[in-house]
């Protein structure tokens, strides 16, 4: 699972695996070791949610989606789902969820539980 964040967008990418353990198991999490201090971040699946939403506390970012939208993602062609939540302190906050696609360009990673890119057929 990635995140990207920039300015007020928040942006999570899953591979392959990923959205198939959130679909079946409704919720997948990750962290990264700062050393002092973790920081966790994950996708939930939400009965009482008809859009993205997202709260951040205590070093975690959880991400809800819709549930009827997050059991059937795996198995279906919905690459993202997006949306732009007002915040209490009256910004738009513009979040994403996505497939995530083996890059275009040259990359060290290991992109071998992506998403085919469909630029690449």
């Amino acid at each position: 699972m990635k995140i990207r964040i920039k300015g007020d967008s928040v942006r999570f990418r899953l591979t392959q695996s990923e959205v198939k353990t959130l679909s079946e198991n409704g919720e997948i999490y990750d962290s990264t070791n700062f050393g002092t201090t973790k920081f966790n971040y994950g996708v939930v699946l939400k009965s009482n949610v008809e859009q993205l939403h997202i709260n951040f506390e205590n070093n975690r970012i959880t991400l809800f989606m819709p549930e009827a939208n997050g059991r059937s993602w795996f198995t279906n062609d919905i690459i993202t789902f997006d949306h732009t939540l007002k915040t209490t302190a009256g910004n738009n906050l513009y979040l994403l969820l996505e497939k995530d696609f083996t890059c275009l360009d040259n990359t060290i990673e290991d992109q071998s539980d992506n998403y085919p890119n469909p630029k690449l057929s």
